[in-house]
């Protein structure tokens, strides 16, 4: 497919939108939502309008191009011989791939036309529009129908078309347009066949899935709530978004829908305890090159004023000082609420949530290796992480508190000065980490994860301090992470399809 002209009647509008009045006007909501995906799409995106549009028209459809980088001709629909809808008929074709035009006017003139030239069109009905034999027109009845089509178009209309495959996805707004802005989800074929649409609650969700060959998810994100209690025994006790509750219950309906990944992989990277128990196993890989890797020291507490509490963390191997996280990982405001605790008598005015996970903290000179897994691509990149105990201390006593609050996504402890010991990233063991990483590949069944490392000073251990599913890696250059996240959803398809 090589590129799409919308005509302006799909986009603008001067009536009454849903239970608002707008004045003058105005691009619709969904067109606007729509525009956006187009902008990442990797398709050429026209907008069209007549000649002899009003100046108020003209300048809005002038400012949504910019906004949007698109591009916008004006033609006269009537006119055959109009220069600039004769080129751009020709330019496209001659690419070779389908060229489609959405509107949501009929035009008995000009449609003839781009069927001689090869072009289809995609029309919004009106009420009342029945069904068409025109084999190059589709009719949709919502906007959010486009994309879809697109999808398919491109699905069935390429060279490589019986090896195209269509993912369907869904995630927060914030964390698609960040893949979308990298080019991670095009509507043409990717190198090895993908084509991406994002799924909606505008449209009946079976359908949906009816168009799509896979689902892609970051389910982590579709949560609302947690009950902590229900730890360790997760899917109870978790609440998604609407729109995953939809999914979750059609997928328990049709157990063969290919979902990357299934839910139940997903429900251990919520919870810190478990997280920790499957790191356990990592210890048993061995030595490299007098490296070896493990998970931290831990144990888990429900009251921080328990009465035994100083034998307990003696008994885990703790000493200070600890590291305080919440057992719930992520789906929660404030999962990521932790704190640094220097003495046992500071645990009791903690106000980390419970139960939570208490952890040993390493000095690994302020410098943490952010490793990505995808598929079975491994990158990792070098970040500056919390100082060593010694300037933890000195920040804490500065600021006269017995501990240290804070939030992990937001505001990490950092030392007055640079600790950073030049020349650190030498002592990293590549080996030994990408072993643990293909081990914990096997052991999660996941198709995309993270996890970072910090280095023990003295011991030179190894110490995976966190897990998390589906991370950015925004550290990796596009140019190399993003074929390697299409490789990595290919070949978790075509294992699952097998």
């Amino acid at each position: 497919m090589e590129g799409l002209v919308v005509d302006e009647s799909l986009l603008l509008s001067d009536e009454e939108y849903g239970d608002r009045k707008k004045t003058g006007l105005f691009l619709l909501p969904e067109a606007a939502k729509m525009l956006r995906r187009l902008q990442y799409s990797n398709l050429r995106v026209v907008i069209s309008y007549e000649d002899g549009v009003s100046s108020e028209k003209e300048n809005l459809l002038q400012r949504i191009v910019a906004d949007y980088c698109l591009e916008c001709i004006p033609w006269k629909t009537s006119l055959v011989d109009n220069d600039a809808f004769h080129k751009l008929l020709i330019s496209w074709r001659s690419c070779g791939g389908t060229c489609l035009y959405a509107t949501s006017k009929r035009y008995e003139d000009l449609f003839p036309k781009l069927f001689n030239y090869g072009w289809k069109v995609i029309m919004k009905r009106a009420a009342g529009t029945g069904p068409l034999d025109n084999m190059n027109m589709v009719l949709i009845d919502k906007l959010e129908e486009l994309l879809f089509t697109l999808s398919r178009f491109s699905k069935t209309n390429e060279i490589y078309a019986a090896s195209n495959v269509i993912i369907g996805y869904i995630m927060k707004p914030s964390r698609e347009a960040d893949f979308a802005k990298r080019g991670a989800f095009p509507l043409r074929p990717t190198q090895n066949g993908l084509i991406f649409v994002p799924l909606t609650l505008e449209l009946p969700l079976s359908w949906q899935v009816s168009e799509v060959d896979a689902i892609l998810h970051k389910a982590t994100d579709e949560i609302i709530s947690i009950d902590s209690t229900m730890a360790l025994d997760f899917p109870k006790g978790i609440v998604f978004t609407k729109g995953m509750q939809q999914l979750e219950r059609y997928i328990q309906d049709y157990p063969d829908c290919c979902l990357i990944d299934p839910l139940n992989n997903i429900y251990p990277m919520l919870d810190r305890l478990r997280i920790q128990d499957i790191l356990l196993g990592i210890e048993n890989l061995g030595q490299k090159n007098g490296s070896r890797i493990r998970g931290a020291q831990f144990v888990k507490l429900d009251d921080f004023k328990e009465a035994n509490l100083k034998d307990k963390l003696s008994e885990a191997g703790l000493s200070f000082p600890n590291i305080v996280k919440p057992q719930v990982a992520c789906g929660v405001s404030n999962a990521h609420n932790m704190a640094l605790v220097f003495k046992t008598e500071h645990f009791r005015d903690l106000h980390v949530p419970l139960p939570a996970i208490v952890q040993e903290y390493v000095d690994h000179g302020s410098v943490l290796f952010k490793f990505y897994v995808l598929g079975d691509n491994i990158f990792y990149a070098v970040k500056k992480s919390m100082p060593n105990v010694k300037a933890l201390k000195l920040s804490s006593e500065k600021n006269g508190s017995s501990s240290i609050s804070f939030d992990s996504l937001k505001s990490l402890p950092v030392a007055d000065v640079d600790l950073t010991p030049k020349g650190r990233q030498q002592f990293l063991n590549v080996e030994l980490v990408t072993n643990a990483a293909n081990w914990l590949r096997r052991k999660l069944e996941l198709t995309i994860f993270g996890f970072d490392v910090v280095i023990q000073e003295g011991s030179n251990d190894h110490v995976i301090v966190d897990l998390n599913y589906l991370p950015s890696f925004k550290e990796v250059p596009d140019s190399v992470a993003i074929p390697a996240f299409w490789d990595a959803i290919k070949n978790s398809y075509e294992s699952r399809k097998r």
